[in-house]
């Protein structure tokens, strides 16, 4: 295993951002460490006692990178837990999964956390990366899953101007360009909140990205699923989604307007009507508009 930090001391810069922001959340909070898969994983725990919603966060994210949802999904009645995924910046184990069977390592590793931290039937929602862990879990307590701009699927897009953006960031990480990158993650005219860039610009001055993720094998479990996916999402063309979706785990494609690859920052309200069994009804007056694409 390899560790995801450049130095001891940018990890724990990292590890003290995330601190910071989790004790400035203004909702009532528990923060546990359980061994999942052989790694120290970090897990917040928040909301009313309950069946929970475990989501499980993207490249380069988060709990405390992802508060906009985990508040969204508060106020809506969930209780919600929040696991660092190993490997990635936080408060997990910096320490990557194993090169061989990667995808099924971090199933294996979700499975475990829901086991030591959930009594009953869970709502798994996974972003991008995180989607393409929770497709690879095999816990009999997931009882429903939503995948956000999910990655494992099918292969990403990276047209110029992301990989443009990309190589800045990567190569001198200011706060420009980590907005740069973010605005291209974002739906035209959306702007990344400052938070966002900050976190970004440590990542990149302190960690090495993991990269895009491996393809999943979705396990053959029964329970729901559901698919949404961004009208401007840079990485996924929604019709190469759509067919992948249909092909791969026979559902159809949910897409959202005015939304990019990051909907759990620019949707996080919706996201959590979602979670709450409450599909968001398409929008009147505008056929570019509606939330659910049928064809």
């Amino acid at each position: 295993m390899s560790s995801i930090y450049r130095s001891a001391r940018g990890r724990d810069i990292i590890t003290s951002w995330c601190a910071d922001r989790l004790r400035a959340w203004p909702v009532p909070q528990e923060r546990i460490t359980v061994e999942a898969g052989g790694s120290p994983t970090h897990i917040t725990a928040a909301g009313p006692e309950g069946a929970p919603v475990v989501f499980v966060p993207g490249t380069n994210f988060c709990a405390a990178a992802s508060l906009p949802l985990a508040s969204a999904l508060v106020d809506a009645g969930h209780r919600v837990l929040l696991p660092d995924v190993p490997g990635q910046p936080g408060l997990s184990s910096g320490e990557r999964g194993p090169a061989a069977g990667r995808m099924s390592w971090y199933g294996a590793w979700l499975s475990e956390v829901i086991e030591q931290t959930a009594t009953g039937p869970v709502t798994v929602m996974g972003h991008s990366f995180g989607a393409a862990i929770a497709l690879s879990c095999t816990s009999s307590r997931i009882e429903r899953m939503i995948l956000v701009s999910p990655g494992g699927i099918t292969r990403l897009s990276v047209p110029p101007r992301l990989l443009a953006a990309s190589a800045a960031w990567f190569l001198r990480p200011t706060a420009a360009s980590s907005r740069r990158l973010l605005r291209a993650m974002h739906a035209p005219g959306r702007q990344p909140r400052e938070e966002l860039v900050e976190w970004m610009t440590l990542v990149a001055r302190h960690s090495r990205s993991s990269g895009a993720p491996a393809m999943a094998e979705p396990s053959q479990n029964t329970y729901p699923r559901q698919v949404v996916l961004g009208t401007h999402d840079v990485f996924l063309p929604v019709d190469r989604l759509r067919r992948a979706v249909r092909a791969r785990l026979g559902v159809e494609l949910d897409v959202m307007a005015e939304a990019g690859h990051l909907l759990v920052e620019e949707h996080p309200q919706r996201l959590a009507a979602w979670a709450g069994h409450d599909r968001p009804r398409p929008s009147r007056g505008s056929a570019g508009s509606t939330d659910r694409d049928r064809t």
